[in-house]
């Protein structure tokens, strides 16, 4: 019953966020179809560039539907910590798509700098860019501030890239404004505009690809690190005398946190599951995620007791000096605190 109960919360976690990544992904074919007709009218490598783009869009769209979904199924037997890391694929991909756009982009103006060609029916095709720019916008707005909310990296990688699409968008209706009043005098400002556009591509790609690596690799997400400490901070126990060699990882809708955690040497096994347990339920409280915790309790120490803050403690062997407050500096390390000198205790 559990499990079935387990299972059915996370799936009401990810309806949101596929219909979300849905919906933008069936968008960016819309988008893509428009910018094309935009093209076909005007002729233009600018546009053309940015209808390649929508390439990658639409597929990074129907991929990062697949892995939204495909991250939320529980974990089995071949992956005991669940598929969350589909996403950092996913955006991974992404990114080497979005890299390899900006590469054609640039080859594409290149080639009609050196062999410029007339534009037509400009005025049409800054109407159509005009208008996907603005969805795009409004689109990526949408999805990174759903995707921050339900911790979907899918998401938020989404909605910056579309956002990075409105802002080429601003430079490309300029440059093409600019084109549209000269009348084509300067036929070769159109591939400049193309090659403006193509840097911000690759700096789009650069960043989406090194977010994932970071992630398939397990780097630490130190900004959900310190919210974690701070949460254990504020709503600290007195029996919990140290806490340490902490580990934070956010996969999918799935959040793991490993620590070890000093409480008083005299407690039963009963008292050490409660306090794990009330522990766990805290970060549940304060994080949306599924949370699975892993908790090495280690008893207390005599040179831990100036650290401890719990009163009418029996066994106590040497007077409370000040509790260790918790960090991004101290707790991270696999090593137990106390082994210091009085003067370096925080107050």
């Amino acid at each position: 019953m559990r499990l079935n109960s387990i299972t059915f919360a996370s799936s009401l976690r990810i309806m949101k966020p596929v219909h979300i990544q849905r919906n933008l992904a069936i968008l960016s074919v819309v988008l893509f179809l428009g910018k094309m007709l935009a093209w076909y009218i005007t002729h233009s490598v600018t546009v053309l560039t940015d209808a390649l783009e929508g390439i990658v869009n639409m597929a990074a769209g129907f991929l990062g539907l697949y892995s939204i979904i495909l991250s939320a199924r529980p974990r089995d037997a071949n992956h005991p910590y669940g598929h969350g890391k589909a996403e950092f694929l996913s955006s991974a991909v992404e990114g080497t798509l979005i890299l390899v756009a900006g590469v054609v982009v640039v080859y594409e103006a290149i080639h009609h700098l050196i062999e410029p060609a007339e534009l037509e029916k400009l005025d049409i095709g800054l109407v159509i860019l005009a208008v996907a720019g603005t969805i795009n916008y409004l689109a990526g707005r949408y999805a990174e501030k759903k995707g921050e909310q339900h911790s979907s990296l899918i998401l938020v990688s989404a909605g910056k890239h579309l956002q990075t699409d409105a802002y080429s968008a601003v430079a490309i209706l300029l440059g093409l404004t600019l084109i549209y009043f000269t009348q084509n005098k300067w036929p070769w400002l159109d591939s400049v505009v193309a090659l403006c556009f193509a840097v911000i591509i690759i700096l789009t790609g650069y960043r989406v690809l090194r977010k994932s690596i970071s992630g398939i690799m397990d780097e630490m997400d130190l900004e959900l690190l310190k919210r974690v400490i701070d949460l254990l901070q504020e709503k600290r126990r007195p029996q919990w005398v140290d806490l340490h060699n902490l580990r934070v990882i956010e996969q999918g809708n799935m959040l793991h946190v490993d620590a070890h955690m000093t409480l008083p040497w005299y407690h039963k096994v009963a008292d050490a599951d409660k306090e794990i347990h009330e522990l766990e339920q805290m970060i549940k409280a304060r994080f949306e995620n599924h949370v699975e915790l892993f908790v090495h309790i280690d008893g207390c120490k005599p040179y831990q007791c100036h650290l401890c803050s719990l009163e009418n403690c029996p066994v106590r062997k040497e007077a409370f000096k000040g509790q260790l407050e918790w960090n991004m500096n101290n707790v991270w390390a696999d090593s137990k605190h106390g082994k210091v000198t009085p003067d370096t205790v925080a107050q």
